[in-house]
């Protein structure tokens, strides 16, 4: 790629041990860990600058190795892959990423990423609350379960602008004169651009806060019935079944199904994780959100999360 992210300037750490910069990836950038099959010769380089609450960060671990994280918490990333390849494993699918090409990261997105000797990858780490407070500021509609992505793959070329901002950003990043104000703006700029720019659930109309009002209606009958039927959500949103596929799709991004069992499965975790939720058995809490099919249900539960039930139900204790 053509464009700059970072120069020596931001060099923390060249020709490192890859052990040394995941310890500092973990420290300032996200929780992962990495996993290398043949340690010889392999060494590891990271630049790093932080621009208000954002950072920013390229990265190459110099060798064949795969990063993994059961979810990012309370951050996205924004990664771009700048030279080599990464092949990226999210819900039973497998991508190729090639020198170009952008993906997006969810809070609650696990990360299962394997570089290529030669990968080099340009990294901003974006903190939700930088988020939703564009979103007061702009007097977007904010989602009642927080913003996510729903579009998470893309070729930087075809989003307008977002490039040379990136760019700007880390010049200024590196500059001598900087001020937190500017620091500040840059980070608000970049922050709107990626909820204007990058499908999300964030609806930015007066018609679309119409959707955001159905939608919460719809969640609150999907947590409140067991057995729902299509046509059911369909006529309490007051449009035909067909109308309401498009409108899931167009705006949530998923078929009506699947956006279900996946509300189904965050109640789930919710309740895995919470110590003062009584649970018998994983078993029975399966069956009681409607899944009753449970080496469906594991599978599907490690695909949204990133692990497995048991290992959630574990941490919590």
């Amino acid at each position: 790629m053509s464009v700059l992210f970072l120069t020596e300037q931001s060099l923390i750490f060249e020709f490192a041990e890859p052990q040394d910069v995941s310890n500092y990836v973990n420290k300032y950038i996200g929780r992962h860990c990495i996993v290398i099959t043949d340690y010889r010769g392999v060494r590891a380089s990271l630049s790093h600058r932080a621009l208000a609450d954002l950072d920013l960060c390229r990265i190459t671990y110099g060798g064949s190795v795969r990063v993994s994280s059961a979810a990012l918490n309370d951050v996205y990333h924004i990664q771009i892959l700048l030279h080599g390849s990464c092949l990226w494993r999210i819900k039973g699918q497998c991508l190729r990423l090639q020198p170009g090409e952008l993906i997006v990261i969810n809070p609650d997105d696990p990360v299962d990423l394997t570089y290529s000797e030669d990968c080099e990858k340009f990294i901003l780490k974006v903190p939700l609350k930088v988020l939703e407070d564009v979103c007061v500021e702009q007097r977007w509609a904010y989602p009642k379960h927080g913003i996510r992505f729903i579009e998470t793959f893309y070729h930087l070329a075809d989003i307008e602008g977002l490039a040379a901002l990136l760019a700007m950003m880390c010049k200024e990043a590196e500059s001598e004169n900087r001020t937190y104000r500017v620091d500040k703006s840059y980070q608000y700029i970049f922050a709107a651009k990626m909820l204007s720019l990058l499908k999300s659930n964030v609806l930015r109309t007066n018609q679309d806060a119409t959707i955001v009002a159905m939608l919460e209606k719809i969640d609150s009958y999907i947590d409140g019935n067991m057995d729902v039927r299509i046509e059911e959500l369909a006529d309490l949103a007051g449009v035909s079944v067909r109308v309401f596929y498009t409108l899931f799709e167009r705006h949530v991004g998923v078929s009506p199904k699947r956006y279900i069992r996946g509300r189904r499965l965050d109640r789930v975790r919710e309740c895995l994780a919470d110590s003062a939720c009584n649970i018998k058995s994983i078993t029975e809490l399966a069956f009681d959100y409607g899944f009753a099919h449970l080496g469906r249900f594991a599978n599907s539960y490690r695909d949204r999360f990133g692990e497995l039930p048991s290992e959630t139900l574990m941490r919590r204790a």
